[in-house]
């Protein structure tokens, strides 16, 4: 890759920008994407804003290219948005953990948390490859808030537990939230604190998915809403993910853990795997007439791209969903249900 856009950088950011405007104003609490590289127009970079620091990622670009656009990039945010304090760059192609988990680029103090809706999540955005907090799930994150009143919720796959906040924030009766590493969980604690909840309507467990739903299912715990965000593809000795070839066994996993009438909210980031083939393994599962789709949770449109600053296209196309990460709210009948 040769950088022939570097002098139209600055329109990209600029045009970018201008249709994010209503997410500037002030106090700067939020969380949310200013450029989808990969949708408008350079695929090499994206760029998040946690409260009044800003992310930036490279992809498929390593060494001196990448350290030019982080570089290019970060003076360009930081002249057009005075407020931003803290300028992270992270190489998501680079070698070295300590450049995909990011360097300072600009100031020195990250943000630790940020407020959506009204809730405050903690945030460690150095921590991993990533930035400790989804941005693409926000409306799930909403719909949560409003959906999950009174409910028992198990959230599988909760990295830093965001999603279960959500839920016990809107008045879920119990969470509980599993993950393999312990220290994702400790932020879904402090976020839980940090909003004065009662931490003793939440329970996290560091524990592998496979071994932790099966000690679940052995215990006939059961719950009315169950959460299913894993990763697109990992390998570990207890089990394999894979959400492009089998989106539907981990569907058939927790089945068994929810309530006659219970949610299951389902999301597959697999960017190589169309909306119409996901729908279609729903609907094979669906077939004995078990488990039904209810609704499907779109993406923000700062995440997406918007109209005007779309260009090409995802390698496979997400309709009926808006975004290759899907998110698809089903509804689960029992053929024999659980005694009340």
């Amino acid at each position: 890759m040769t950088f022939t856009w570097e002098f139209s950088l600055s329109d990209l950011i600029e045009s970018t920008l201008r249709q994010r405007l209503p997410l500037l104003d002030e106090p700067h609490q939020g969380a949310f994407r200013l450029l989808n590289g990969f949708t408008e127009g350079l695929p090499a970079l994206a760029a998040d804003v946690y409260g009044q620091t800003l992310v930036l990622f490279t992809h498929k670009v390593t060494g001196i290219e990448s350290e030019k656009l982080l570089r290019l990039a970060c003076e360009q945010y930081t002249r057009l948005l005075p407020w931003v304090q803290c300028v992270i760059g992270k190489q998501r192609s680079a070698e070295t953990t300590a450049l995909k988990r990011g360097e300072i680029l600009f100031g020195d103090s990250p943000a630790q948390h940020v407020i959506e809706n009204g809730i405050k999540y903690s945030v460690d955005l150095m921590m991993n490859q990533d930035a400790s907090f989804y941005i693409d799930t926000r409306s799930l994150r909403g719909w949560l808030v409003e959906n999950a009143r009174g409910m028992d919720v198990l959230n599988t796959f909760a990295y830093t537990g965001s999603l279960g906040v959500a839920a016990l924030a809107g008045g879920a009766k119990h969470v509980v939230q599993i993950d393999r590493n312990s220290r994702f969980l400790e932020l879904a604690a402090r976020s839980a604190a940090a909003n004065h909840l009662d931490l003793g309507r939440m329970k996290c467990r560091a524990v592998d998915f496979f071994v932790g739903v099966g000690q679940m299912k052995k215990n006939r715990e059961e719950f009315d809403m169950v959460i299913l965000d894993p990763p697109y593809f990992s390998i570990t000795e207890k089990g394999k993910v894979d959400l492009a070839a089998e989106s539907g066994r981990l569907i058939n996993k927790v089945r068994p853990l929810l309530r006659d009438g219970g949610k299951l909210v389902v999301v597959n980031n697999a960017l190589f795997l169309s909306g119409r083939d996901f729908m279609a393994s729903l609907d094979e599962l669906g077939k004995d007439g078990y488990l039904m789709l209810e609704e499907c949770i779109d993406i923000p449109q700062d995440f997406t791209g918007y109209a005007h600053t779309q260009k090409g296209t995802l390698p496979a196309d997400p309709a009926p969903f808006d975004h290759s990460t899907k998110i698809a709210v089903l509804r689960v009948k029992r053929k024999h249900p659980s005694p009340n």
